[in-house]
C-alpha cells in the first residue's frame, strides 16, 4: 500500500534529542523551544512567536487574547478542521460560518460582510492547502467594523501572500507541526503575534497564567499566578525534533513542491477534457505544496476513485464534513446553505504526498486508469 502520508525525518532528530536530554532540561522554554521561536520570528517577520504543543493549542491562547467571551460572534469558514472552531466554542462564542469561494475551498470574503453584527469579535481565516486567502479584502471589511483578523495558517508554512508570510498578517496566527504537515514534531504548533500588545499576557497565557518566565529572565524577584492561563508550551524533545525540521526547511519545500507539480503536470489533460478540476492558486498566493487533490464530478465519482485507487493499492483521502452539517452543530446553524464548502466535502480527494515517495508514477498511472 501507498499510504497518504509517511513522516520524514531529516537525520538530524536524534542527534537534538540527545542534545535536549544532556542539557538536563527536557521541560519546556528552554535551548531549542528558543531555537526554533526565533528561527519562525526571524524566517517569517513575525513580532513574538511562542512554540504550543499543538496548532490548537495555539488556537485556544488566540481566542483568549482576543478576549472572546459568552455570545461574542465569530465569522470563519465551514471548510476547516474542528479545532478552528472548537477554540473559540470553548470560550462560548457563537460561530457563524462562511462559504468558500467556488473556485477552491478558502473563505470568500464577499460573503462576510452580511454575516456582520454589533456582536461579531473576529474574523478567523483558514489558508486551506496553504494557498493564502484575499488577505487584503478581508482586512479591509476587519478595519471597518474593528474586528480581529486570527489566520488559522496550520497547514501554511512557508506560504505567502503578495510576498508576506502567511502567519504574519492577522494580530494572531496559529502554525501546526502535526506529521501530516511538511514541517513536523510528531504533535505540536505556534502561536504567532504580530500585535505587540498581545506579547505580555501570551507569555503569561503560555506559562500557566504565571509570569515565571519573566521570573527566568531576571526582570522580577518572584513569580506567580497572574492570569488565566494553561501547559501550553510543548517539551524541549518536542522543540528538538522541530528544530532538525525547521533547519530543512528549504530541502523540504523544494521535494514537496518537485512532487505537486508532477501532478498537476500529468493531470492537465484531465482537467483540460472537463474529467476533473485541478488546484487553483490565485495571483497573489505563493503555493507551499501541502497537498495535492482533484474535485471530481459529484460525490459516487469520488467514491469510486478512492476505490479504485486502494484496489491498486493507494490510499487516497476526502475530507471535510463541514462544520455547519456535522452532528454537534447542525442543530446550531443558522439554515444557510452553503454550497460551494459542500461541493468541496463532496468531490474534493487528496493524493499522497510525502518527502519520500517514490510511486508516483504509479499513482498518476492509477488516476489515468480510472478516467480512461
Amino acid at each position: 500500500m501507498i499510504p497518504f502520508n509517511k513522516p520524514y525525518l531529516t537525520g538530524k532528530e536524534f542527534e537534538y534529542l540527545e542534545q535536549a536530554i544532556k542539557t538536563g532540561k527536557i521541560s519546556g522554554n528552554g535551548l531549542f523551544t528558543k531555537k526554533c521561536q526565533t528561527f519562525l520570528c526571524d524566517r517569517f517577520n513575525i513580532s513574538k512567536s511562542l512554540l504550543t504543543t499543538s496548532c490548537t493549542d495555539a488556537l485556544e491562547m488566540a481566542a483568549i487574547l482576543a478576549d472572546i467571551k459568552e455570545g461574542d460572534e465569530i465569522i470563519m469558514p465551514s471548510y476547516t478542521f474542528v479545532s478552528t472552531a472548537n477554540a473559540f466554542i470553548l470560550r462560548g462564542a457563537r460561530i457563524v460560518f462562511c462559504d468558500s469561494y467556488s473556485t477552491h475551498p478558502n473563505i470568500n470574503p464577499e460573503s462576510i460582510a452580511e454575516l456582520i453584527t454589533n456582536k461579531t469579535k473576529a474574523i478567523v481565516v483558514v489558508h486551506y492547502a496553504g494557498v493564502a486567502c484575499d488577505m487584503d479584502k478581508i482586512q479591509e471589511i476587519a478595519k471597518k467594523y474593528n474586528l480581529f483578523v486570527i489566520e488559522d495558517a496550520a497547514q501554511a508554512i512557508d506560504g505567502y501572500y503578495k510576498g508576506k508570510a502567511l502567519g504574519s498578517i492577522g494580530e494572531l496566527a496559529t502554525f501546526s507541526f502535526h506529521e501530516t504537515k511538511n514541517i513536523i514534531s510528531g504533535e505540536g504548533g505556534a502561536l504567532l503575534i504580530n500585535n505587540k500588545t498581545f506579547e505580555k499576557r501570551a507569555e503569561i497565557i503560555w506559562e500557566k497564567g504565571t509570569n515565571r518566565s519573566a521570573f527566568f529572565r531576571g526582570e522580577i524577584d518572584k513569580y506567580g499566578w497572574v492570569d488565566i492561563g494553561s501547559s501550553f508550551l510543548p517539551s524541549e524533545l518536542i522543540s528538538s525534533f522541530l528544530f532538525a525540521q525547521l533547519e530543512k526547511l528549504e530541502n523540504i519545500q523544494n521535494r514537496r513542491k518537485s512532487i505537486w507539480n508532477n501532478y498537476f503536470n500529468a493531470f492537465a489533460d484531465l482537467e483540460k477534457n472537463n474529467k476533473v478540476v485541478l488546484p487553483y492558486i490565485p495571483q497573489y498566493a505563493s503555493n507551499n505544496a501541502h497537498m495535492f487533490y482533484l474535485i471530481c464530478k459529484n460525490i459516487k465519482q469520488r467514491d469510486n476513485l478512492i476505490n479504485h485507487l486502494k484496489n491498486d493499492g493507494i490510499q487516497a483521502v476526502f475530507h471535510y464534513i463541514p462544520l455547519h452539517s456535522s452532528a454537534f452543530f447542525k442543530n446550531k446553524h443558522d439554515g444557510r446553505k452553503l454550497k460551494n464548502c459542500d461541493k468541496f466535502s463532496d468531490c474534493l480527494v487528496r493524493l499522497p504526498l510525502f518527502y519520500e515517495l517514490e510511486n508516483q508514477s504509479e499513482i498518476i498511472e492509477s488516476v489515468q486508469r480510472f478516467y480512461q
